[in-house]
């Protein structure tokens, strides 16, 4: 069986270990949203990639929510002495995986590429694919002025107020090859619990044509009105006037059939089967590494 996850940092990234481990090896790939990539210090940064790769690898840094565990900080303290921007926490441990991407990237590989010889050498069976080759960049609109992904995040810690979200470089952005085939050949698309303003609008922009609603099942982000982690409810809030299940439901109406919801949102389960899904209740909080498994076992089995 052929599954393919679409996904962003977090609670998507969870649901890649839980799959790998109740799939064959080689079954499952992921498509990586790169709209959050950023270049600091002069190296390519894939945020969401890496949150991935890291986590497939069971080397994600869970205390800090990004990098590699056990990091230390000692690159940027030195940079920060010298007068080098220290906004951005890059970690010892993490800047390696930046350092080989940008050399590769440099040396003419494709991002694709790039992605796949950092699983390669962190023994992954898992395919981790980014959307696209090309720059798609996350642009927030704020009373502050036009900030990038990490800007708002990282640097301003999400405290301008937010008007609009712009996806630069989109209309010029071709699918990667290896994501659009991950796609197609798919028994199973599955997009994950991620933001789906800025996780996976930006994966579903470039490779929307190719997904078969038929075959995707979306899991909600939205679990008794709150996202487990991330602004994702008031993102949804200041920009489509509500956060529920249902309404990211309504968003994914032209990609999927299938809906995976909390039992703490069941009263929501007419409506959201009124707009043509197939809805499946069940627990989507995933404590650790059983909890990602047994909502992965739950999917397969219902829809596998």
């Amino acid at each position: 069986m052929r599954v393919t996850l679409l996904a962003g940092g977090t609670g998507a990234a969870k649901l890649a270990v839980g799959l790998q481990a109740e799939l064959a090896p080689g079954e499952l790939s992921v498509v990586s949203n790169t709209a959050d990539d950023v270049d600091f210090w002069g190296l390519r940064v894939c945020p969401d990639t890496d949150a991935v790769l890291f986590r497939l690898a069971g080397v994600f840094n869970d205390a800090a929510g990004f990098g590699v565990a056990d990091e230390t900080f000692n690159v940027r303290a030195q940079m920060s002495r010298l007068g080098e921007p220290d906004w951005f926490w890059l970690g010892d441990r993490d800047l390696a995986f930046h350092l080989l991407r940008t050399r590769l990237l440099r040396a003419g590989a494709r991002l694709t590429e790039t992605a796949l010889e950092l699983g390669r050498r962190l023994e992954l069976a898992t395919a981790v694919l980014p959307m696209s080759d090309d720059d798609v960049r996350t642009r927030f609109d704020t009373d502050r002025g036009r900030l990038g992904f990490q800007e708002y995040f990282v640097r301003e810690g999400l405290r301008p107020a937010l008007r609009a979200i712009e996806l630069a470089g989109i209309e010029a952005a071709r699918p990667a090859p290896e994501a659009l085939a991950a796609v197609e050949s798919a028994d199973l698309v599955v997009i994950g619990p991620s933001n789906p303003l800025i996780s996976i609008a930006p994966i579903t922009a470039v490779l929307g044509p190719a997904i078969a609603p038929e075959r995707t099942v979306a899991v909600s982000p939205i679990v008794g009105g709150r996202a487990l982690k991330g602004p994702t409810v008031e993102m949804m809030r200041s920009l489509l006037g509500e956060a529920t299940p249902l309404r990211v439901a309504q968003e994914y109406r032209s990609l999927a059939r299938r809906y995976v919801l909390d039992n703490l949102d069941v009263s929501q389960t007419p409506a959201i089967e009124a707009l043509g899904y197939r809805v499946l209740v069940t627990d989507t909080v995933m404590d650790g590494t059983e909890g990602a498994r047994r909502l992965a076992s739950v999917i397969l089995e219902s829809w596998g």
